[in-house]
């Protein structure tokens, strides 16, 4: 699996341990419909904005090993729920080496150079 920039997918959290699959990487797989594919570092604000689209990223919900978030959480979240908070001003920080290259069908990579945590010291690559 690529990420955004290429590379190697790498681990977007195993505490708690993210991922569609639970591995916690953002692999986006054909049985993954929702592309959890972002890796972003929850925020308090991008929290209550999921919340009142009606998804309640908050609330554990232990029969789909989903402990519920808290600002300061990295989460693979659906990149078109991720979208829904960029265009309301409200998303929250990406992880680009953790986020997989399948949420570029969905979401410009411009748009998500703009709220990465990770930039590497050498920009050239991001080019």
């Amino acid at each position: 699996m690529r990420n955004v920039l290429g590379g190697e997918l790498e681990e977007c959290s195993a505490d708690p341990v993210t991922g569609f699959t639970r591995s916690g990487r953002c692999e986006v797989t054909p049985d993954d419909v929702g592309v959890h594919g972002i890796c972003a570092v929850m925020t308090e604000d991008f929290l209550e904005h999921q919340v009142e689209l009606g998804n309640d990223l908050v609330t554990p919900v232990p029969e789909w090993r989903f402990p519920g978030l808290r600002p300061g959480d990295r989460w693979c979240v659906v990149a078109v729920r991720w979208l829904q908070s960029e265009r309301a001003g409200r998303a929250a920080p990406v992880v680009l080496a953790s986020t997989s290259e399948a949420v570029l069908a969905l979401v410009p990579l411009e748009v998500l150079q703009l709220y990465a945590v990770d930039v590497p010291d050498d920009l050239s690559g991001l080019v």
